[in-house]
């Protein structure tokens, strides 16, 4: 199908008008009557009736309407995608991270993705998880990097990592020699709790709700929405918390807190990055979002849990 016949028809049935479509494509009014008819001919159907008032859509232009405006809008979309092939660098990418684990993680890909594609110019942008799903319909991100799967339509996701959400203590708690706890002694210590959007607390509370313990069982002493914080004031002996396991690495290594299993508890939690479905068309965008999972980048994940 001829992509000018159906921006005629779009125009046409815009203006109801014949002599104004052809004013705003700059043809005359017998071209622009031709290519609707060959249009016509080529679907077997009549687009249009021709009133004292005007043009008005048949029903079968009513039909095609929302079609045609997608099908004008995506070879734009292609025709524009490939011309940026023909320019050096890609482009700018802005990043929105609101997962803390993410945090840990996404440096290592952009930083190889800047060396892959030096004329790329990535911003990672600190976003909160109540303000992702705006700040990617609205555009003012490209990509969104989250601890909970978005569930807009309007967002095309794919997973990112992995990450381990563990128990930690103090070196010097009761628990730091064990090989195991049970959950239900848990609920006789102080627990270090995340913020209610925190996908880490989302996990914890599915988990336990196994073993029929909720929020209002647990001894909540602080809520904290801040990984650094919460782990200082474990490792200061305030009480014990679940954590990303990529956030209490390093702590771990200097012998400042402890992680201990919990019997029956398997705590994974998945990262995600989210993108715009129908957007601005953005090659860096989307080059990006292949080059996450790209055979040659299997090794940046090794390199971040080792």
């Amino acid at each position: 199908m001829d992509i000018r016949k159906v921006e005629t028809f779009l125009c046409a049935a815009q203006a109801s008008s014949l002599s104004e479509a052809a004013k705003q494509m700059h043809l005359s009014q017998p071209a622009v009557s031709h290519q609707i008819k060959m249009l016509e001919q080529e679907l077997s159907v009549t687009l249009f009736t021709r009133t004292n008032s005007g043009l008005k859509l048949t029903e079968a232009g009513h039909l095609l309407l929302p079609m045609a405006r997608h099908l004008v809008k995506d070879t734009n979309e292609i025709k524009e995608m490939m011309s940026s092939l023909k320019k050096k660098g890609l482009g700018e990418l802005r990043i929105a991270c609101s997962s803390t684990s993410g945090r840990f993680v996404l440096p290592h890909f952009v930083a190889r993705f800047c060396i892959t594609y030096p004329d790329s110019r990535v911003k990672i942008l600190a976003c909160q998880p109540k303000r992702m799903v705006m700040e990617l319909l609205n555009e003012e991100a490209h990509i969104g990097i989250v601890s909970s799967e978005p569930t807009d339509p309007e967002l095309q996701t794919q997973e990112f990592f992995r990450d381990p959400i563990s128990l930690v203590v103090p070196v010097n708690h009761r628990w730091a020699g064990s090989s195991a706890i049970d959950p239900a002694d848990l609920l006789s210590e102080r627990i270090i709790m995340r913020e209610e959007t925190s996908g880490t607390r989302k996990v914890m509370l599915e988990e336990l709700a196994k073993f029929d313990i909720s929020i209002e069982d647990l001894n909540i002493f602080l809520e904290i929405g801040n990984v650094e914080a919460v782990l200082e004031l474990v490792a200061g002996g305030y009480g014990v918390s679940f954590v990303s396991g990529l956030a209490s690495r390093y702590l771990c290594q200097l012998k400042r807190i402890v992680t201990v299993p919990v019997n029956g508890m398997n705590m994974i939690r998945i990262n995600y990055m989210a993108r715009k479905n129908i957007s601005t068309p953005n090659r860096t965008r989307d080059v990006f979002w292949g080059f996450i999972h790209a055979p040659e980048n299997k090794d940046l994940t090794q390199l971040i849990w080792s």
